[in-house]
């Protein structure tokens, strides 16, 4: 461990953001995410910026209408959904299930230390 927690964290923020973009292609991570949340009808506010321009890319393309997934929507979340299951699986290989619960887990207090 010859660096601290922030540089792997943003290292692998950075990785991620790459590797998805690549994987998802013509969709971006963010669309992707947009999409996600839609699908499964959630309401949590994402905290990252460029949302509100994936929700017009996403509505340009007619995978959205008024913030819900349109017929052509849910069939691209499909689609896109099993891109997503290939790049996870690769991101965690050689990570057991109970090695990434801990890495969650201890992420999540960490986070919860510096929210006030």
């Amino acid at each position: 461990m010859d660096k601290p927690i922030g540089h792997w964290l943003k290292h692998l923020d950075n990785l991620l953001e790459g590797a998805m973009e690549q994987a998802l292609q013509p969709t971006t991570r963010r669309e992707w995410q947009v999409l996600n949340r839609a699908a499964h009808e959630s309401t949590y506010t994402m905290p990252f910026t460029g949302v509100d321009e994936a929700v017009e890319r996403l509505t340009a393309r007619g995978w959205l209408a008024d913030g819900e997934l349109t017929e052509a929507g849910r069939a691209a979340h499909g689609e896109i959904s099993e891109k997503v299951d290939r790049f996870r699986q690769q991101v965690v290989e050689g990570v057991s299930s109970q090695e990434y619960a801990a890495t969650v887990d201890v992420l999540r207090r960490m986070s919860a230390n510096l929210d006030h």
